[in-house]
């Protein structure tokens, strides 16, 4: 794995640091209008910086948990984008119909579902975070 650099290191945990402080402020209710915007802002950072971190070798193994890896990236960030939603009910619009019953399918398919992502985003993560640590250690000694 290519290593980060000091600037690049620093802004992958800044981008953690803003995801945890966002998702705790938006859960417990506390200022959520800056709270969703921290969370996005935390995540497009903390996936950017870990996409950018490639693996230039042949191993399958790591080059498969990289591309989980990518995968649960994008999860966090569409977390992001779904709390930026719950917020702002920007989706909204795009499921008004006639009789109505356009915000009961809104709240049912849409609304809050950042927490589902999210979920899986971080199982994803700490599954292929010790994964490739010891397969990393594996390919190193061999």
């Amino acid at each position: 794995m290519r290593q980060l650099s000091k600037m690049q290191s620093a802004l992958f945990l800044l981008g953690g640091l803003l995801m945890v402080i966002g998702a705790g402020c938006f859960s417990f209710m506390w200022h959520r209008e800056v709270a969703c915007w921290l969370f996005f802002a935390g995540s497009f950072l903390f996936a950017v910086i870990q996409m950018i971190q490639t693996y230039q070798g042949t191993d399958l193994a790591i080059r498969r948990l990289k591309r989980i890896q990518n995968l649960a990236d994008i999860f966090f960030i569409l977390s992001g984008l779904l709390m930026v939603d719950a917020v702002y009910q920007v989706l909204l619009p795009l499921f008004r119909v006639q009789n109505g019953s356009g915000y009961l399918a809104y709240i049912e398919y849409v609304y809050n579902k950042w927490v589902i992502l999210l979920l899986i985003a971080a199982i994803l993560e700490i599954y292929t975070t010790h994964r490739l640590a010891s397969e990393l250690n594996k390919s190193k000694n061999t």
